[in-house]
């Protein structure tokens, strides 16, 4: 059998992790909605699974295909610009383990801002476990320091309380104000089983943003869905090139973890959660918090009404 790995084995490959599941039909480049009437827009690179899972270069270059789907990070980062990247780095678990964010695609994502002309790029999480431990561990430091960027531990003092005029559960919360005031602000989640909501995904991981976290796991998918009211990423970024399948949301053992290649670009939370549901083989429906956000209005959930741009990167 031949080694390499054509582009028709990607889009296959594509089908079987991600669309396939909704049964939509794959063109060349491009997965053609169905019906009209949304403006939603995926990119879904797909790197090439023969490489494995640690490949920095691929998962580097995969991550930058996804935004240049988009338009390019430019196009969401201006000159002079205070860009926040929003990882997951929650828990002290290495990358193999799936239970934090990619370190390769924050190194990533932290490049294409500065070579967008940002004046700072500080990446930033709540983190449950000890941030010096997890920030760490989990490579995320290492990465934004070979990027330039400037890794930051939340600073206590700038918690905030914002009111959310919008929510129907919540009336204001106390949010991390850096978060609110940067120009720009990239959420970077990893797609992965979570043993409260089902899934951690993109609205999911604004928990990292806030304080009293506890008090929001009571009715917690209308209370996601109202925080999304107030806090809106520019540009989401989803990490789906490892998913934890079970005993998430920190992770058990390596049967845990199944190896995709994909990550998933776009504006709308919805949409990104929606597709990147797929690859469990659920919908953005059967997730109780992106089922809520849609009812609200914040985005698509429909994966027929949304143009996804499937980017094989062999």
């Amino acid at each position: 059998m031949s080694g390499k790995f054509t582009r028709r084995d990607f889009i296959k490959g594509l089908a079987a992790t991600g669309a396939g599941v909704y049964g939509l039909t794959l063109a060349d480049g491009l997965i053609a909605p169905a019906r009209a009437g949304s403006n939603a827009q995926l990119a879904v690179a797909q790197g090439d699974l023969s490489r494995g899972a640690d490949d920095a270069e691929l998962i580097k270059r995969v991550t930058r295909e996804a935004v240049d789907a988009l338009g390019g990070m430019g196009k969401f980062v201006g000159k002079r610009s205070v860009v926040m990247v929003k990882p997951n780095i929650a828990w002290s678990r290495t990358p193999a383990q799936a239970a934090n964010t990619n370190p390769y695609i924050v190194e990533a994502i932290v490049e294409m801002c500065r070579e967008a002309g940002a004046k700072k790029v500080k990446v930033v999480d709540h983190t449950i476990n000890n941030a010096r431990m997890t920030y760490g561990r989990s490579g995320i430091k290492a990465a934004v320091k070979r990027a330039k960027g400037s890794m930051e531990f939340i600073d206590e003092r700038k918690f905030k309380e914002k009111d959310i005029p919008d929510g129907e559960l919540l009336k204001s919360w106390i949010i991390y104000a850096d978060a609110l005031d940067a120009d720009v602000l990239i959420n970077v989640p990893i797609a992965k089983h979570h043993s409260l909501t089902r899934l951690s995904l993109s609205i999911k991981n604004l928990m990292g943003l806030i304080q009293d976290r506890e008090n929001l796991h009571t009715r917690i998918d209308q209370k996601l869905a109202d925080l999304s009211t107030v806090i809106k990423p520019d540009l989401i970024i989803m990490d789906a090139y490892r998913i934890l399948t079970a005993n998430g949301p920190n992770g058990g053992t390596p049967r845990d973890v199944k190896l995709t290649g994909q990550v998933i670009a776009g504006t709308d939370p919805v949409a990104v959660d929606s597709y990147a549901a797929t690859l469990f083989g659920l919908t953005g429906d059967d997730i109780g918090y992106v089922r809520e956000s849609h009812n609200m209005g914040l985005g698509e959930i429909s994966l027929e009404a949304v143009n996804i741009q499937n980017i094989p990167v062999p």
